[in-house]
């Protein structure tokens, strides 16, 4: 792995476990085994080391969501899977845990592939909802959007109550709850 990517993976780790004030260059160099310049080498500073790291989270996070939605199944069992894809529910959602961090918030550059990476996942969902009503499996009534932003806050949520709790089964109760919702009536 090259120097640039360990400064980056390392950046991801401790934004993840501390955020954005509590992750000094120091604690990124040591983490990642660099010299003191390297970070200067590559990146112009913390903010563009910072925003490396969180877009290369937020590219993973897609891929990992695309993989459930997009993989084999009815519109239904392609929502299921998405929620019951193996996640390190007590650790949270790296992405979620950013739009909590006041420092990430209050930076446009820092916030946007956050925001980009919730409008992909809620619109790649809406679309599977719509899907799913024209194919007759879930209701008419139903609205693509606000279906996708109740997953979307399901899962944020259920990260939090696991995280409070010390457990993950909220984060499950939360989901077979939701998905008892979802269930087509053939089910």
């Amino acid at each position: 792995m090259s120097t640039s990517d360990r400064l980056i993976e390392s950046t991801r780790e401790l934004l993840w476990e501390r955020g954005y004030v509590g992750t000094s260059p120091k604690a990124i160099l040591e983490r990642a085994g660099a010299g003191q310049g390297s970070m200067y080498h590559h990146f112009k500073g913390k903010p563009d080391l910072a925003l490396a790291a969180i877009r290369r989270t937020a590219e993973e996070l897609r891929a990992t969501a695309e993989e459930a939605l997009g993989g084999p199944g009815t519109p239904y069992e392609r929502i299921e899977a998405y929620l019951r894809r193996e996640r390190d529910v007590l650790r949270g959602c790296p992405i979620g845990r950013l739009t909590m961090d006041p420092d990430v918030v209050a930076s446009d550059e820092l916030r946007a592939p956050v925001d980009e990476t919730i409008d992909r996942i809620r619109e790649r969902i809406a679309g599977i909802v719509e899907e799913g009503k024209e194919q007759g499996q879930f209701a008419a009534s139903l609205d693509g959007e606000e279906i996708a932003a109740t997953v979307l806050a399901t899962v944020q949520g259920g990260y939090v109550l696991a995280r409070a709790s010390g457990s993950p089964a909220a984060f499950d109760t939360g989901v077979r709850g939701l998905l008892s919702l979802l269930t087509p009536p053939s089910k």
